[in-house]
């Protein structure tokens, strides 16, 4: 029996691994991302093709940890100075695309579709609810999430995600009342406030201290374990409170973005919240019915172009008038076009309220993952149509170039390092792939030719097969990884020195096998922390012996840390006080 139970649990996980692995990388060869693969293979394995698994609907559930997780780990990059930085865009911008789109919806289809008032509202107000999961992963796809743009999209977001608890009070208040239930709205937003006040509470008092505790362990499955406590605690103390899982848990991970733990939890959640958003697009994928399309296709259409065109009008217009340029507003309603997660949530209160029959339930829902299907595609288009090409005028592409070491990168870290070989007379070549860049670089009488340092051809018209070094001079902690991956299977002759963006990002390189790597803000840091030494007079030998101490100790660290984790060699910092857990970073986004 038990046996029989294992199986019936396996299998659907089996078919579920098997379809994604196979759609994943068929749709991105593709050039059609993703998102797109999962939500295609959800619908071939699903009830209504292939039914190798039937029961999308608690798949949807356990899913759904993904979207909460992956909003954790957003909360992570957002410090609550930078929330509170964005609290205008969040009730300015938010505030207003979701109502105006919620108004343009209702009345469409109350005006096209012979919708009733409650009814088109509901419609109207679950499709505004556009899906995070989407739109946050084609955001970090894209490198944008920290961007002015993606900044502005994560603040609509968050504006939807704490819209829902009003939304499912409008719900309620449409609904046939029942003797005893007029006063339960005000208990219900005290509910909300007070578990709010409650996470708010824990999250700056209490898991910096609890971190410190499972730390001392040094054992890292309970770091994990205590990481994704927090999450879940999170999700369900909002859940328990009415309001969305995903909230709660972006609450805690925003408080958690001072904490000296921030990156030893983001690498623990990161595999879990991976393999659960990739679960939630098959999920939602194996939600659509088929029958339903096939029976009122037309009005499935008809409904899902009107709606899309309806709000696709109102995010532009939005961004137009909170001084988007119209290339940013045809890029922000791309990815706003669709509906999202939370409108199921919202349909089925609908559902059991009875403001919905089961009908339009079904109508709406279909709808909604028929636009969270398109999305991705309509995404790329949009980006293939509006790519600015900039103008490669004056620019040359690297070809059948020589020289004994090769620069890839030429901004402000680049310029600085060639100048040291060139002093030597040492022959460069050198590549970057911003044409503007080149030409300015060409007005000072450097030639840098145009070229992609991640792409193979590229790395062999640059000589990258006979140069004595490679220096990697690139910002871009992902792309410089990719470099170094070609350079060390193709070029092995070359040496390979590559500029990391910081600490856990030296660590990635030195085991990687690069031979040399340096920060690229550590030698300036030691030369300032000399010359506060020397301001407040200090001897010079002192200073000269402080920082000598400094790189020791450094170096001393960085090795321990390469086999084991960031805690590692704690004791060498030098710290105000003993207590853990440590100061807050002195930058967001790097290890100390």
């Amino acid at each position: 029996m038990a046996g029989a139970s294992l199986g019936q649990t396996i299998g659907p996980v089996v078919v579920l691994m098997g379809a994604a692995v196979i759609a994943v990388p068929l749709f991105r060869r593709l050039g059609l991302g993703a998102v797109l693969g999962y939500f295609g293979a959800g619908i071939l394995v699903g009830p209504s093709v292939l039914a190798l698994v039937t029961d999308a609907r608690s798949i949807l559930h356990i899913s759904e940890l993904g979207v909460v997780m992956f909003l954790f780990v957003i909360g992570l990059e957002l410090r609550p100075h930078k929330l509170w930085a964005m609290r205008g865009q969040i009730f300015g911008l938010g505030l207003a695309q979701v109502s105006a789109a919620t108004a343009a919806l209702a009345l469409t289809g109350y005006a096209m579709f012979g919708l009733s008032g409650p009814a088109a509202f509901v419609a109207g107000a679950g499709f505004v609810l556009s899906s995070t999961a989407v739109i946050m992963t084609a955001l970090q796809d894209r490198g944008e999430i920290s961007s002015e743009q993606g900044q502005k999209s994560v603040a609509i977001l968050l504006f939807e995600d704490l819209m829902i608890v009003p939304l499912l009070a409008v719900v309620a208040f449409l609904a046939p009342q029942l003797p005893g239930q007029q006063g339960q709205g005000w208990s219900d937003l005290l509910l909300a406030i007070g578990a709010l006040a409650v996470l708010l509470g824990v999250a700056r008092w209490g898991l910096d201290p609890f971190f410190a505790l499972l730390a001392r362990s040094r054992t890292r499955e309970v770091l994990t374990a205590g990481a994704l406590l927090v999450v879940l605690c999170a999700a369900l103390l909002m859940e328990f409170a009415g309001l969305s899982m995903a909230m709660g848990a972006f609450l805690a991970g925003v408080m958690l973005s001072s904490s000296s733990y921030r990156h030893q939890v983001e690498s623990d959640i990161e595999p879990f919240r991976g393999l659960l958003m990739g679960l939630f697009f098959l999920a939602v994928g194996m939600s659509l019915d088929l029958a339903i399309v096939a029976a009122e296709w037309q009005l499935l259409l008809s409904m899902l172009f009107w709606f899309m065109v309806a709000k696709g009008i109102v995010v532009h217009v939005v961004a137009r008038l909170f001084g988007a340029s119209n290339h940013q507003a045809l890029h922000r309603t791309s990815m706003f076009l669709q509906g999202g997660e939370f409108a199921f949530v919202l349909y089925a209160a609908a559902l059991s309220a009875g403001v919905l029959d089961e009908r339009e339930n079904a109508l709406f829902a279909t709808v909604v993952i028929l636009s969270m299907a398109l999305s991705p595609l309509l995404t790329l288009v949009t980006d293939r149509l509006l790519r600015h090409e900039k103008s490669m005028e004056g620019v040359e592409h690297a070809r059948d170039l020589k020289g004994r070491v090769l620069v890839i990168g030429f901004g402000r870290f680049g310029q600085i390092a060639s100048q040291v070989l060139l002093s030597s007379g040492v022959k460069l070549t050198v590549i970057d792939k911003d044409p503007d860049r080149i030409r300015d670089a060409q007005r000072f009488g450097f030639k840098v030719f145009f070229g992609e340092g991640t792409r193979m051809d590229t790395l062999r018209h640059s000589g990258a097969g006979q140069v004595d070094a490679i220096m990697v001079c690139i910002d871009e902690p992902k792309a410089a990884n990719d470099i170094v991956a070609l350079a060390r299977r193709e070029f092995p002759q070359a040496r390979l020195l590559v500029r990391s963006y910081d600490r856990g990002h030296a660590i990635t390189l030195i085991r990687a096998g690069v031979d040399f790597q340096i920060r690229e803000t550590v030698e300036s840091a030691y030369l300032m922390g000399a010359e506060g030494l020397r301001a407040l007079g200090v001897a010079e030998a002192d200073v000269q012996e402080a920082a000598l101490d400094i790189r020791r100790r450094d170096a001393e660290r960085l090795a321990e840390q390469i086999h084991g984790d960031e805690l590692s060699g704690r004791d060498r910092l030098h710290l105000p006080v003993m207590p853990e857990p440590l100061g807050k970073p002195a930058t967001q986004g790097s290890i100390i």
